[in-house]
């Protein structure tokens, strides 16, 4: 009988061990996106289904947000472990700068380039506006508040010699400025993002829209201030009715990840994500951008995660 006793004491134990052990190596993250009409949000969904599925032990959910700002503050009090956010942003966060200044975040480092964001000017095509100057006196959505949208936003404004004390300034995100501009509460949006954007593609697809472009001496000003920007062009019938090529400011976008993720976890990430390459691109176009020889694009001076460093040091990327 105490023999039959101590058997079963020991299977217990070991299970609970075995147990314990499983749990232990269970990894929960939350990676912080965008609008679910954007780009991140989907791009975050393919990253999320491939660690999902390819990973073992790993439960990675994919959270809607404000943009690059507020996954950032979001990652700086561990409520998201991995978050995405324009370059620019990115380097603000962790040089105190910015939406940052005087606070540098230390918790949050760069892990990998995504894919280049545009800033796009959409209009009707019937509205009159061709430049940011015309935007004097107008209702325009500038992005939601604070985030990464608003702050580039304010950026191009600049170069025309554009406050808001100049525009009625309203505080939408892209799917609020697609419904805007369709009921014509306002006449422009700014949305930054990949090309092409569903919420430009939505709003195309029932009216006949218009890309604002950027005078590119004026882009030239802007890179000599913020050297990450780059000018691009999205060329015409991109969209549905876009009838010219448009020249406009580009950012990458970049995923970064708390300090505390371990070095295994990062480096498995990578090399998990970059293995699957294929499903990315299944989740959203702009999967194709996401590739090892433009993974460090956007990140110059920014600290990276221990555990990128020893992938890029793998790939060649880093000595």
């Amino acid at each position: 009988m105490k023999k039959r006793i101590a058997i079963l004491i020991m299977a217990v134990f070991v299970l609970t061990v075995m147990t314990g052990t499983c749990f232990a190596k269970k990894t929960f993250v939350s990676m912080g996106t965008g609008s679910v009409s954007g780009v991140y949000y989907p791009l975050g969904g393919g990253m999320a289904s491939i660690m999902n599925t390819e990973m073992d032990g790993v439960n990675c959910s994919v959270e809607s947000t404000g943009g690059s700002v507020a996954n950032i503050n979001l990652m700086r009090k561990g409520e998201s472990q991995l978050g995405m956010s324009a370059s620019s942003i990115f380097f603000d966060a962790v040089h105190g700068k910015g939406a940052f200044d005087g606070k540098p975040v230390k918790e949050v480092l760069g892990i990998m380039s995504l894919y280049p964001e545009a800033v796009q000017i959409v209009t009707l095509a019937d509205s009159g506006i061709k430049s940011i100057a015309d935007l004097k006196d107008k209702k325009v959505a500038v992005g939601a508040f604070g985030s990464g949208t608003e702050l580039m936003a304010k950026e191009l404004l600049a170069l025309d010699g554009i406050t808001y004390d100049d525009i009625n300034e309203d505080f939408l995100g892209f799917g609020e400025a697609s419904t805007g501009l369709k009921d014509r509460t306002i006449v422009a949006g700014f949305i930054w993002a990949g090309v092409p954007t569903a919420g430009i593609m939505d709003l195309a697809s029932l009216n006949k829209i218009s890309l604002v472009s950027i005078d590119p001496a004026k882009i030239t000003h802007l890179t000599e201030k913020m050297p990450f920007c780059t000018e691009l062009v999205i060329p015409k019938g991109t969209y549905k009715g876009q009838n010219n090529d448009c020249t406009t400011v580009a950012i990458p976008a970049v995923l970064g990840g708390r300090a505390d993720l371990s070095e295994e976890f990062v480096y498995n990430m990578l090399k998990t994500i970059f293995d699957n390459h294929d499903m990315l691109v299944k989740a959203h176009t702009r999967g194709k951008d996401v590739t090892v020889e433009t993974a460090l694009d956007g990140l110059k001076d920014v600290p990276l995660h221990p555990g990128a460093v020893k992938f890029y040091k793998e790939k060649g990327l880093l000595k």
